[in-house]
């Protein structure tokens, strides 16, 4: 049962193949609980690429903007278009209503085409400073503390609606389960941050504890809850919260 949950968070949550089996509520129930195995990915990726970086001694710049793709490829941009979803339906400034109707269309507004854009501008911004001014493998673990925090929020947060991708991880989620191994990967991830450089990694979760009560207060007030889109939202700006907090951290 479990590896099949595994199975189920890697291939929705990733381009990562694994084999074919028939869904089930059962094999669903606990596959929040390995979201963060595909933010392991991510993070032992990003960590070897550094290190190769090193060896060859490639640019600031060449290196930042790979560390900017490397998530988006692992993953197919899946958590990225829920955040542009997202930054759309706020941007329309509608009803709550339309704002879900338009998280629900396939269609791509220009506001999320801009607001991408700066997304990823800024990213590459912040990871070439803290290449030039400190140590880029802070940012490896937030990659898990970022999927385990998107977690606890998916299963403790109101859903905007009964259908949908996220509802179906979480309606039938063993709730103190996914709870207890979110928050003990949250303080492992955490720890290694704190591990590899102090005060950057102080920044880095203070910022990402920040953006996480903004969006609780977003979400409810924008959508009525949460939704697939919303958590790839989340995600996304967590992760960019945190960069932003060890770039901060490291010029101090």
């Amino acid at each position: 049962m479990f590896i099949k949950s595994l199975m189920v968070a890697i291939s929705t949550y990733s381009i990562i193949p694994v084999p074919n089996f028939e869904w089930s509520e059962k094999n669903m129930r606990y596959a929040l609980c390995f979201f963060p195995v595909v933010g392991i990915v991510c993070g032992v990726l990003m960590w070897l690429f550094f290190r190769f970086g090193t060896v060859l001694n490639l640019s600031g710049f060449f290196t930042a903007a790979a560390a900017v793709c490397i998530p988006l490829l692992i993953t197919g941009g899946i958590h990225m278009d829920g955040f542009m979803d997202t930054v759309d339906a706020i941007s329309s400034h509608q009803t709550r209503e339309k704002k879900l109707e338009i998280l629900s269309d396939p269609h791509c507004g220009a506001f999320a085409v801009i607001y991408c854009a700066v997304y990823l501008i800024l990213n590459l911004a912040f990871l070439y400073e803290i290449h030039s001014v400190g140590n880029l493998f802070v940012i490896c673990p937030i990659y898990v503390l970022s999927r385990s925090i998107s977690s606890l929020c998916a299963v403790n947060l109101p859903n905007a609606r009964k259908s949908g991708m996220l509802s179906a991880y979480t309606k039938n989620a063993e709730r103190k389960t996914v709870n207890i191994w979110m928050i003990v990967a949250a303080f492992v991830s955490a720890g290694l941050m704190a591990r590899i450089s102090p005060i950057p990694s102080a920044f880095a979760i203070g910022l990402g504890l920040l953006w996480t009560f903004m969006y609780c207060r977003i979400t409810k007030r924008q959508f009525g809850g949460v939704t697939g889109d919303t958590a790839g939202f989340f995600l996304q700006m967590f992760e960019l919260f945190c960069i932003a907090g060890a770039w901060i951290g490291a010029i101090i």
